[in-house]
């Protein structure tokens, strides 16, 4: 909206010609997002609080966590509304590919919202149904695909790009990108909500991705950084740069309120949201292995997960009782039973994320 008001007015005072520079509405957004959570955020604690939104813990699950119980969550909807808000005022509303993320990252919310609303004020444990949770999911997920894919003007927008290999595009046709598509989004979005189980543990990483990928936009959108760096150039993937620096600042915001010992918790109103930002943005910038790789601890957490479920189905079947072989899932609670403090754990995988970040970011020029 502002860049509109700024393009009008530059009419008469060329010096607003300035708001079209999207580095400066990155970090306008940034700040913007900001501000928002620092504002927005006590209000919305006490209201929680006032309401007795708040989180219920799982018996079987650290005894250290117990203590948490009845925190106020769903604060995911502050995350949200702080970059829709930021995304708004200085994004480019004419760009479609500003659309397509702001609208998955709002409908994933909107189900975690429902799941969060019947857990904590209907105090149904299961929130919404694990089939309707994956219908949802997937109907948003594959729309998302199929109108890429359809809206898609040159080959390399729908083609595979594997890094650290120069020009090495792998077509996936029609089908291969629908798939591959709906699997980013939907697998990014459930990989952030298992990973977010510790105070401030989903957040930071989801910040730091965010921000890389505001760097992978920039250079797909910008002819002569794409060429020269070997990327495929996605005209108008650069406005995606303000969204990413809103979802940092409004990350950044949140962390503040939900660090150790965490005030408020995202819940899957956030969590969903922010992983299917993240795989969506990862889709249109053509980075999905990148995504893959900066992305680890939320991989490997799931497949903590997938592991531990399936090797405990499988020992049941054959033995007739299921055996382990992590303490406990997602793997950040099985190094809680091993004896790391919470903020250990939070900080460790921070790090992780950190290193994993900038081996993606190396693959702009390692070709």
């Amino acid at each position: 909206m502002l860049l509109e008001l700024a393009r009008w007015l530059a009419h008469d005072i060329r010096g607003f010609n300035v708001f079209n520079y999207i580095t400066l509405r990155a970090v306008l957004a940034t700040l913007t997002a900001l501000t928002i959570s620092f504002v927005v955020g006590p209000v919305m604690i006490r209201k929680l609080t006032k309401y007795k939104v708040g989180q219920s813990v799982r018996d079987d699950g650290p005894q250290t966590h117990l203590i948490k119980a009845g925190t106020p969550t769903m604060g995911g909807a502050l995350i949200l509304v702080a970059i829709a808000v930021a995304t708004l005022l200085w994004g480019d509303l004419s760009n479609r590919f500003v659309w397509v993320v702001l609208i998955t990252t709002l409908g994933f919310g909107i189900i975690g919202w429902i799941d969060d609303w019947r857990k904590v004020v209907h105090r149904n444990p299961k929130g919404l149904s694990a089939g309707a949770k994956y219908f949802w999911q997937s109907l948003i997920g594959l729309g998302v695909a199929i109108y890429l894919h359809a809206t898609a003007t040159t080959p390399a927008e729908t083609a595979l790009i594997v890094p650290f290999f120069k020009h090495l595009a792998i077509p996936l046709g029609t089908v291969g990108f629908i798939v591959l598509t709906y699997l980013v989004v939907v697998g990014s979005s459930n990989a952030v909500n298992l990973t977010d189980g510790l105070d401030g543990l989903a957040i930071m990483p989801t910040v730091m991705v965010g921000s890389a990928l505001a760097i992978f936009a920039y250079v797909a959108g910008h002819a002569y950084f794409s060429k020269y760096l070997g990327i495929p150039y996605v005209a108008g993937a650069g406005e995606l740069m303000v969204f990413c620096a809103a979802m940092a600042g409004a990350g950044l915001g949140f962390l503040w309120f939900n660090a150790y010992p965490a005030e408020v918790f995202m819940g899957d109103v956030g969590a969903l949201a922010l992983g299917a930002a993240l795989g969506v943005v990862a889709v249109i910038v053509r980075q999905e292995i990148v995504l893959f790789i900066m992305g680890g601890v939320f991989v490997v957490e799931t497949v903590s997960v997938a592991i531990q479920v399936g090797y405990f189905r499988y020992t049941r079947r054959k033995y007739g009782e299921g055996r382990r072989i992590f303490l406990m899932a997602p793997l950040h609670h099985h190094y809680e039973q091993k004896g790391w403090k919470e903020t250990q754990v939070v900080v460790r995988f921070w790090i992780i994320t950190m290193m994993l970040v900038l081996v993606g970011l190396s693959t702009l020029k390692l070709r």
